[in-house]
């Protein structure tokens, strides 16, 4: 079986841009992909995958992929012919993505292949629409399967079920309720969800891609809106747009490029894939399952992680997702960010792009922007938050919910060789 290299990333700035198409957005990160790889045009490429979740809200529901790429053919940055795979897993979607990518290398059918993700979430002057985009990662059929669901573990935990006390999306009060949870079962303290959100927001400031870049004290994290208790808005991710990519080849082709492309490229050493379901509670989550298989697939553990994105839609992802992959014991998510190991210059950095609550969350694409920030810290180009020596990374993207539980998880491990 051969290896898999990452030989470039892309990643826009993301943010709210009304006035920007999604043809624009393809053509703004495939053609930095193309820089940054040192190619003039795609001429190379034999397969894609294309990552988006919503674009039927825009009056695109097929085909998205070829036609955002349909004008770049037309130029000659895009193989004609070249096959393109429309993808969507809620918010992993960008990750799948990558993963198909990775196995058309591994399956010997593509020598090097595209991941892309674009997605647009800000419609300001139809919140009502707005609203409607992330309510496709539940159960539409049956919603009264998780309806019952999350009604008897409020009654569990003594906290009754309600949706959207704060004004945000039913996703945020699935994370408030096990934010409560892990309060009352961990001794967590809400104000350790704001030092992990002020972390981050911290990280975000460093970032010139990240939708805030500003700084956001432990105070006013506390003092900030309420979402959903104990979350505040400080510590949930922004609506906003973007795109993000990836290029991906096998050994042989590595081979061919020029020495400044083989020197920047990292090999995808581990992958870890898993589906959720409606889980206890108290159960691992499916990212707990995703992450032994990645490790596995790598031949490592987590101790030999030296940097991590995590997927963190509110803070509570900070806190428990640590704790799923192994950086710290159960129920210690908490202490682990009050003790400054996730800090960029920490023993495990978490976020260093600042999160989806700092960098944004623009679903399709927030995946691969994942990929990119792992891919610029091993290759020393992060800047002001460069963690030092960096070799190892690992990327926790989920999407979609069935219950307490991602209902897909996808773990990427990124080496510099």
């Amino acid at each position: 079986m051969t290896d898999v290299y990452v030989i470039a990333t892309a990643c826009t700035p993301f943010g709210k841009y009304p006035n920007k198409s999604f043809k624009q957005l393809t053509r703004e990160v495939y053609t930095a992909l193309l820089a940054d790889a040192g190619l003039a045009d795609g001429e190379r490429i034999e397969t894609s995958w294309f990552a988006n979740v919503k674009m039927e809200m825009f009056k695109q529901p097929n085909i998205r992929g070829q036609v955002c790429f349909s004008e770049l053919v037309a130029e000659g940055l895009f193989p004609q012919y070249a096959p393109m795979f429309n993808v969507e897993g809620a918010c992993a979607t960008g990750s799948l993505a990558f993963h198909g990518a990775c196995k058309d290398i591994l399956s010997g059918e593509s020598e090097l292949s595209l991941a892309i993700g674009v997605e647009k979430t800000f419609i300001p002057d139809d919140p009502k629409r707005q609203y409607e985009l992330f309510t496709g990662g539940l159960d539409q059929m049956n919603p009264e399967v998780w309806e019952d669901y999350y009604r008897k573990a409020g009654e569990k935990m003594g906290r009754p079920w309600s949706l959207n006390e704060g004004g945000g999306t039913l996703n945020m009060d699935t994370y408030a309720i096990q934010a409560a949870y892990h309060m009352k079962k961990y001794g967590t303290t809400q104000r350790q969800f704001a030092i992990a959100a002020s972390k981050t927001h911290h990280n975000g400031s460093l970032n010139p891609l990240a939708q805030y870049q500003f700084e956001v004290s432990v105070e006013k994290a506390l003092s900030d809106r309420e979402i959903s208790y104990p979350l505040t808005r400080s510590m949930c991710a922004p609506i906003g747009d973007g795109a993000a990519a990836a290029l991906v080849c096998s050994k042989k082709t590595l081979d061919t490029l020029p020495p400044a492309v083989r020197e920047r490229a990292l090999k995808v050493a581990g992958r870890g894939l898993a589906n959720g379901k409606y889980r206890d509670i108290d159960e691992p989550g499916v990212s707990h399952v995703a992450a032994k298989r990645a490790y596995a697939n790598a031949g490592i553990g987590p101790q030999d992680i030296d940097l991590a994105e995590v997927h963190d839609a509110t803070t509570f992802g900070e806190i428990f997702q640590p704790e799923m992959l192994g950086f710290c014991d159960l129920g210690g998510g908490g202490k682990l960010h009050e003790s400054g190991a996730t800090a960029i210059d920490g023993r495990i950095p978490i976020n260093t792009s600042g999160g989806l609550i700092s960098k944004g969350h623009p679903v399709g694409a927030t995946g691969l922007s994942m990929i990119h920030e792992i891919a610029t810290q091993l290759r020393g180009e992060a800047g002001k938050r460069q963690v030092k020596g960096a070799r190892t990374g690992l990327a926790e993207n989920g999407g979609g919910t069935l219950g307490f539980d991602d209902a897909i998880c996808a773990i990427t491990i990124l080496q510099r060789p």
